[in-house]
């Protein structure tokens, strides 16, 4: 079966078991006295139902209402390890943000599972085993700079990196500093330009759509040796990506993604002239699953080619935050043979936040 066939009947169904099977192991897990950590056991005491007798499957999860991204801000992180996975090596990622208390996820394996899991999806020819990469994006206190770091490592590379500190941009953009921020946006692609220049070998690359842009005005990246590109990030719509494959980086492999620290990464659909460069995703089920919902009720998954509200759900043995409503919408997009459950479409931020909100380089 080619990959953008839609799946058979039963294999739709064997994803939805295989779903509501790992929903109940996470369940069990992070609720269990001997391997949940102390928050999910302290809100399990305020309960008047048993989550790991009475969540079934994916369903059952709405009884724990949605995840609130502010029980992340601040500390103790510790409480966030469950007991399951103490002793093992633990990383701190900040997530969202630009100012105050950061917000924070613990993770211990789970970054480098996920960027396994995604380089599985790459070209040896266009992502060659071996080559190094230059990864060019928020670097700091965030799970990107790691992970990126650790792909191109298990593909037998050398990761390259730049000085990128996207809660100073912000600052930049919101006081309107704008000759300061253009002063910035230099200096990060100096630091770019010479790693490029100076390392003959550097085949890949992981970027953001601003910054790849920036690039491509100062140097080919196909002379420099460049044959695939991975990148993300909040400005990455059919727009970019038009642009990007006919004018940026033409005949160049261009691998859009959808991620976050949260989440781990999801998997662009291959692309296909027929969706006019319209960029669909799809979640790393059953490690994390999207619904999109009507906004004025989370219980309400929207139609097919609708838009509603990103929920997400993320279901490892470090981390489980059912149902967190994020601050993006997109269109529900249909499964495909290669990944057999719902994908969004056209990804954007909320309507009623692309006033309001940052975007920086991303």
């Amino acid at each position: 079966m080619e990959v953008l066939e839609t799946p058979k009947l039963d294999e739709l169904k064997k994803a939805q078991e295989t779903l509501d099977a790992h929903v109940r192991e996470m369940v069990d897990w992070h609720f269990n006295p001997e391997t949940g950590c102390s928050f999910w056991l302290e809100f399990a005491a305020e309960l008047d139902f048993d989550p790991r007798k009475d969540i079934g499957g994916y369903e059952d999860l709405k009884l724990l209402g949605h995840f609130e991204d502010e029980w992340l801000r601040g500390g103790p992180v510790r409480r966030w390890i469950p007991k399951g996975c103490e002793g093992n090596r633990t990383y701190v990622f900040e997530t969202g943000g630009s100012t105050g208390v950061p917000k924070y996820r613990v993770s211990q394996n789970d970054f480098q599972i996920d960027y396994e899991m995604f380089s599985e999806n790459l070209s040896d020819k266009t992502f060659p085993k071996g080559a190094d990469w230059l990864m060019l994006g928020p670097t700091g206190p965030r799970r990107l700079r790691l992970a990126v770091e650790y792909l191109c490592q298990i593909r037998g590379g050398i990761c390259f990196l730049v000085d990128l500190d996207p809660r100073w941009v912000n600052k930049l953009i919101k006081r309107g500093a704008l000759q300061e921020l253009e002063l910035y946006k230099s200096h990060v692609i100096d630091q770019a330009l010479t790693i490029l220049r100076a390392n003959d070998h550097v085949k890949c690359m992981f970027t953001t759509p601003k910054l790849l842009e920036e690039l491509c005005a100062k140097i080919s990246l196909e002379k420099a040796g460049i044959s695939g590109i991975f990148c993300g990030g909040t400005e990455m719509n059919a727009q970019f990506h038009r642009f990007a494959r006919e004018e940026l980086i033409p005949g160049l492999d261009f691998v859009p993604t959808y991620g976050n620290t949260l989440m781990g990464l999801a998997y662009s659909k291959p692309f296909d002239p027929a969706d006019h460069y319209a960029i669909t995703y799809y979640p790393p089920v059953p490690r994390a699953f999207i619904e999109l919902v009507n906004p004025d009720n989370t219980d309400e998954v929207v139609d097919y080619n609708a838009v509603g509200r990103v929920m997400l759900t993320t279901l490892t043995r470090e981390f489980f935050m059912p149902r967190f409503l994020e601050r993006d919408e997109a269109e529900r997009a249909e499964p495909i043979a290669a990944y057999p459950w719902d994908g969004v479409r056209n990804l954007g931020l909320l309507s009623e936040l692309q006033e309001s909100v940052v975007v920086g380089v991303y």
